[in-house]
């Protein structure tokens, strides 16, 4: 099995990167490979631009890994109460290749944030979003309070309640795929 992991995001300090890589080694008998989407960097979408330059190859590039990944683990930033310009930017470019973009690869969605709603309002407009373009939600997982949960010393959640909310479940995950 092989499991991908990334954060909707292009900070190099990213708090979501941090989770999605704990949560991603929380994962039992995978191989597990995590990409930053700054190694996709594209010009803002658009359809003007996309008669200009085509199809870019790196957008080819994001679906490749995805299509190779049998598990997806995902933690989407949330900027302004919403999804991230650099995530929402790939996919876009890549979803003019494929529209399933994520390939009903089962999904966990995770997502964090120095505030007590822990990047809720981006958690919900990725799962409204992402079931357009093959997103497999099979589970969500939300950490509030980034810098009081979280140990970053030691990479990995320091309340106890979360970390065994997330382990329960990457637990019972569902590895199911859509027809």
């Amino acid at each position: 099995m092989k499991l991908l992991a990334f954060a909707g995001s292009s900070s190099k300090h990213s708090i979501n990167k941090k989770l999605v890589a704990y949560a991603a080694g929380l994962f039992e008998d995978v191989e597990i490979e995590i990409i930053d989407l700054n190694d996709y960097e594209l010009p803002l979408f658009s359809v003007d631009k996309e008669k200009l330059i085509g199809a870019p190859p790196v957008a080819r590039l994001f679906l490749d890994k995805i299509e190779a990944a049998n598990i997806l683990v995902i933690s989407v930033a949330e900027h302004n109460a919403g999804l991230t310009v650099a995530f929402k930017n790939i996919y876009d470019w890549a979803s003019r290749q494929k529209k399933l973009v994520f390939n009903n690869t089962p999904l966990l969605l995770l997502s964090t944030s120095p505030g007590k709603r822990g990047g809720a309002s981006s958690l919900e407009a990725a799962k409204i979003s992402l079931q357009w373009y093959g997103g497999n939600i099979k589970a969500t997982f939300s950490l509030p309070s980034f810098e009081e949960n979280f140990d970053k010393e030691n990479s990995k959640i320091s309340n106890i309640e979360y970390d065994t909310a997330l382990r329960e479940i990457i637990r019972n995950f569902d590895y199911e795929q859509k027809a």
